[in-house]
């Protein structure tokens, strides 16, 4: 039955190729968060692969990747059009142009690598396995090329849990990503006889080791502590993440900015109970303070009010004074208040986002930024660790800075847990904070660092190390998330101090086998 309905898919006419491969890649998104629906994957690889078979020109392989890689994405990232409903009135006419525009340019990388695996081999094995190599240079690509967009990569299909994340601690998230391809492309050989039985078996295998290996990892390292802050040392300090759940159409209205912020120093005072002795990192999300805080000297002091003498309050904030030059910029920053009411430390963001907080060759391109205010962000220099007296050194990461792998941190100077701030506010109810929400919890796994995020909206949610959750605030409520950090089972992993290199080891060795056999044969 199976070689049958290959040999369909082999024999469709060109708009029917076309319309299987858009479907084919949109139904493959139901593999990433947050459906996790992980068997979906090598079926619609299968399919895209057994369509192959009856494609006879370069135009024809270009097509396949182009549609399917063009589902793929308009599918993923349907969540963008949210945003432009923030205010429908003004960017609302964007919303067919973004999904688009988007869905279809980020299809020129599937599109290659597809092209890439029908012209440089034969055999549905040997096919399949350099699908896999050149999917994942594609993703590594795309997470480079103007400025980068690693979102909903392969390997994010695992953050449904955190033993067959594991394997990033050493190869990283693109690594992963070529073991992911193979799962997901090797099962589609069955149709080949033995040899192609066996690699489809290999395929499946790979998900059996992968979440086999992580399980034992975790074994060997213990159960994750989450002691009562009772019992925890006061010189341990407890994190209280603040979760307002403000509307994004509300949240820069001047009329509710005193409302927003009576909210955040409500939500923000020690709960009830708590040992008064324990030091606390109170946390406000992305720009909760939507106000210039150096500006601000009363509204310090009511932040300061709330703090014990050993607390801090960290909070995403604009911040203008310019740094070295006598030009206005704005930066989109985080901010540490101390119980004084002093500023003593500040990050402003690097990786900014193109049309959201800054408009690309602005001079010919004539729409406005979504975010407030008519200035573009500057951006900061680069992953820096904060060191604050009193609590251990931290790496913040603003919004989706946290997404790009092996650069969260500042190597010569690493710090002792991750900070990430967000407003996914702008994406409602939808799949949007939960991709992003998986690729931050790869950082921890591939730092060994305990990662703290603190989102407007929420998911609020503390990991440790080793990417097992600690705590969470759901999406879409109004809370208050108090954890102790505890970073005893930090640990220095492979990937922190290798970084890319045994994916590109990886690449290359499968590339030169695939296509070295595959000469040899020819040679014959």
């Amino acid at each position: 039955m199976i070689n049958t309905v290959a040999a369909r898919l082999a024999g469709l006419s060109c708009w029917r190729r076309r319309f299987v491969w858009l479907i084919s890649g949109a139904v493959a998104v139901l593999a990433l968060p947050p459906f996790f629906v992980i068997p979906v994957l090598p079926v619609c690889f299968a399919v895209l692969l057994w369509s192959l078979e009856g494609v006879r020109c370069s135009k024809g392989a270009l097509s396949a990747g182009w549609w399917f890689g063009t589902g793929h994405f308009a599918a993923g990232f349907y969540w963008v059009s949210h945003a432009f409903l923030v205010q429908p009135e003004i960017y609302g006419w964007m919303i067919p142009f973004a999904l688009l525009g988007l869905g279809g340019g980020l299809a020129v990388f599937p599109m290659l690598a597809v092209w890439a695996s029908w012209r440089l081999t034969d055999g549905l094995v040997r096919r399949a396995v350099l699908l896999a190599v050149f999917w994942a240079v594609a993703e590594y690509l795309r997470g480079h090329i103007l400025t980068g967009f690693p979102w909903n990569l392969l390997a994010h299909i695992w953050a449904v849990d955190a033993a067959p994340m594991q394997f990033a601690s050493v190869v990283g998230v693109y690594g992963l990503s070529v073991v992911t391809a193979l799962f997901t492309t090797l099962p589609a050989a069955v149709i080949a006889g033995k040899r192609g039985r066996l690699a489809a078996l290999a395929g499946v295998l790979i998900a059996v080791v992968l979440w086999g290996g992580g399980a034992l990892r975790l074994s060997m390292v213990g159960a994750t502590q989450t002691d009562k802050i009772a019992q925890i040392d006061p010189n341990v300090p407890v994190v209280q993440i603040v979760q307002p759940n403000i509307a994004q159409r509300d949240k820069w209205r001047p009329d509710l900015q005193r409302q927003h912020f009576t909210k955040l120093i409500d939500m923000s005072r020690r709960p009830t109970g708590m040992n008064p002795a324990q030091k606390r990192i109170v946390i406000w999300p992305e720009t909760a303070a939507t106000f210039f805080v150096e500006d601000q000297p009363v509204a310090r002091s009511q932040m300061a009010d709330v703090l014990g003498p050993d607390d801090i309050l960290i909070t995403g904030a604009p911040r203008t004074y310019p740094r070295d030059t006598d030009e206005y910029k704005v930066w989109n920053a985080v901010q540490v208040v101390d119980s004084s009411g002093e500023i003593v430390a500040s990050f402003d963001k690097f990786h900014l986002v193109p049309f959201g907080e800054y408009v690309p060759f602005r001079s010919i391109l004539p729409f406005p930024k979504l975010t407030a205010g008519r200035t573009d962000f500057s951006a900061g220099p680069g992953p820096k660790t904060l060191e604050v007296p009193g609590i251990p050194s931290f790496s913040p990461l603003i919004c989706y800075e946290v997404i790009f792998p092996g650069a969260v941190v500042d190597d010569a100077n690493r710090p002792e847990w991750l900070l990430n701030v967000t407003n996914d506010g702008w994406f409602g109810k939808s799949a949007g904070p939960y991709q992003h929400l998986a690729a931050a919890r790869f950082r921890s796994v591939e730092e060994g660092l305990p990662l703290i995020r603190a989102a407007y909206t929420g998911v609020s949610i503390m990991y440790g190390p080793y990417g097992r959750k600690l705590a969470e605030l759901p999406l879409s409520t109004s809370n208050i998330l108090v954890h102790p950090l505890l970073s005893n089972q930090n640990h220095t992993t492979v990937y922190s101090l290798w970084r890319d290199i045994l994916f590109y080891g990886i690449v290359a060795f499968l590339a030169v086998l695939v296509m070295g056999y595959n000469r040899f044969l020819k040679s014959l």
